[in-house]
């Protein structure tokens, strides 16, 4: 079985991710390519799809809702599963999924979404990024759960 994880990330983190799930995934025995969200053109030489962005203010990025909507009727025939990674802190905040993944999950009939823990690193912010964060005082650091990724890897 050929599977795709393609992934939104804007600063490496979710990419990460998705490298986690997609070895777990090769260690099952399957073949595995992971991607870039926007270099995934043609999904006719998979089986299945795991399909992923980062989430800044509760939304994923546009390149992720822009997969998603040129590939429904693909993702509607192959089995496919959905993440978002996103959530600061401890306990994670937001703590609601972010706004784009219901409806995907009802649209492309996704077999599961899961958001995961992410990663801030103010350093590498643009200043109108910076100043949500400071805002918001939301805090710097690595949140992400390797466990619970590596546990979740689909199929």
């Amino acid at each position: 079985m050929k599977v795709m994880v393609a992934v939104a990330s804007k600063y490496g983190a979710t990419f990460e991710i998705a490298e986690s799930i997609g070895g777990v995934l090769r260690e099952r025995g399957f073949e595995v390519d992971v991607a870039a969200i926007d270099r995934v053109s043609d999904l006719n030489a998979y089986d299945s799809v795991v399909a992923g962005s980062a989430v800044y203010a509760g939304h994923w990025l546009k390149v992720a809702k822009e997969f998603l909507e040129a590939n429904a009727e693909s993702l509607r025939e192959l089995p496919t599963w959905l993440f978002s990674s996103g959530p600061i802190g401890d306990p994670p905040k937001p703590e609601e999924d972010p706004v784009d993944a219901a409806p995907w999950v009802e649209i492309i009939a996704a077999r599961d979404h899961h958001v995961f823990g992410g990663k801030l690193d103010k350093s590498r912010l643009n200043f109108g990024e910076k100043a949500l964060v400071i805002a918001l005082r939301a805090p710097e650091g690595d949140f992400r759960d390797w466990e619970e990724i590596r546990s979740w890897a689909p199929i």
